[in-house]
């Protein structure tokens, strides 16, 4: 039997990558760098060379079951973990280790976003291969830290000391949420802290100990789930399990309170794609900077450092525009400075206030 697991995080709503990213389709679903594979079909790619494929569990939304079928569909019903409602983190990953423990309780388990780009894919098996040595011979949770290249106020970050477990994994001493830039540049410059990833490492009994010991009420509300897992009764247990949660983060919830948490420093070409300024930095750009995904039909005049996203066969034409970003899908089209897509969290507000859900 293969004790090693795979959670794939897949519930989120993407309102930051609207009007593409809907909360009928979000961008976990599509193809955002126009490589051929959704996010989550590259995820799950990754995974399969770590993991068999009958171990790797998807917890989503459960308006999203049948795109992860149509998109993943080597996955069996067992391995989609449908919820209810969104409750952050915590409950997913208690839900998803509760279960995985409940047919092996040895297993070792790798958790990870649905929608984050790895280039260094190599370099990706191997540190999580090591880590799920790691964490089956020693009673820890590991997280995942990215050497950071910039001050990115974007980001969380993980800082550790000297005090090593082995291969490398360094005790954790502090997580910060997303510092404003001149603490950011102390950190980088500090040499002691790294990006958070939210890719985390643990056998399924250390993070079971620690909601038990951290999370006691979500830890007693899936425990009681153990007779009814990989049964037809499951998703009627759920549905009740669900609403008794309180809505919070693994990370807040377990990670920065726990005292056996530690991290390994790594670096494989990791970006979460939180933005379009993320997307935009690694697209194929032209000379002038513009980076149209898909370029059939966008023809640009006098125009720089634009990042286009259009459906295909569109004909688009822009004369005169510098440093925006123009994005259409789903009848809507949206024009915006690129130095001010963080106000589209607030344009999508707006857009419901005004329009109810149809665009959103």
């Amino acid at each position: 039997m293969d004790n090693n697991y795979a959670i794939i995080m897949a519930g989120g709503i993407g309102s930051r990558f609207w009007p593409i990213s809907r909360t009928s389709h979000p961008k976990q679903f599509i193809d955002i760098l126009g490589t051929g594979k959704t996010l989550i079909q590259s995820t799950y790619d990754r995974f399969l060379k770590i993991v068999p494929k009958e171990n790797i569990y998807i917890v989503t939304n459960e308006i999203y079951s049948n795109i992860i079928k149509e998109q993943l569909p080597d996955i069996s019903d067992q391995q989609i973990l449908a919820e209810p409602v969104m409750r952050n983190t915590a409950p997913c990953i208690a839900y998803a280790s509760h279960k995985i423990s409940s047919m092996n309780p040895e297993a070792a388990i790798v958790v990870a976003p649905s929608d984050h780009l790895i280039l260094d894919q190599e370099r990706f098996v191997q540190d999580i291969n090591n880590s799920l040595k790691t964490v089956s011979e020693h009673d820890c949770l590991v997280t995942l830290g990215i050497k950071p290249s910039r001050p990115d106020t974007g980001y969380g970050y993980i800082q550790y000391n000297s005090q090593v477990l082995e291969n490398d994994f360094y005790k954790v001493k502090t997580f910060t949420e997303k510092p404003n830039l001149e603490l950011a540049k102390t950190f980088v410059q500090s040499g002691d802290f790294l990006w958070n990833a939210g890719i985390f490492v643990w056998s399924a009994k250390s993070i079971l100990n620690a909601f038990d010991k951290h999370l006691p009420e979500i830890n007693e509300i899936f425990k009681d789930g153990t007779p009814h897992y990989n049964s037809d009764n499951e998703q009627n247990f759920i549905q009740n399990a669900y609403y008794q949660c309180t809505n919070i983060s693994i990370d807040y919830g377990i990670m920065e309170k726990a005292d056996n948490v530690y991290v390994l420093p790594t670096d494989f070409g990791w970006s979460d794609l939180g933005t379009w300024a993320s997307i935009y930095a690694l697209a194929e750009k032209d000379y002038v900077g513009n980076a149209v995904i898909p370029s059939e039909k966008v023809v640009m005049y006098d125009s720089s450092n634009c990042m286009v996203n259009v459906p295909a066969g569109k004909l688009v034409i822009l004369q005169g525009l510098h440093d925006f970003i123009v994005v259409e899908s789903n009848n809507t089209l949206l024009i915006c400075p690129r130095d001010k897509e963080q106000n589209v969290k607030q344009v999508v507000a707006d857009v419901k206030s005004k329009f109810g859900t149809d665009y959103i």
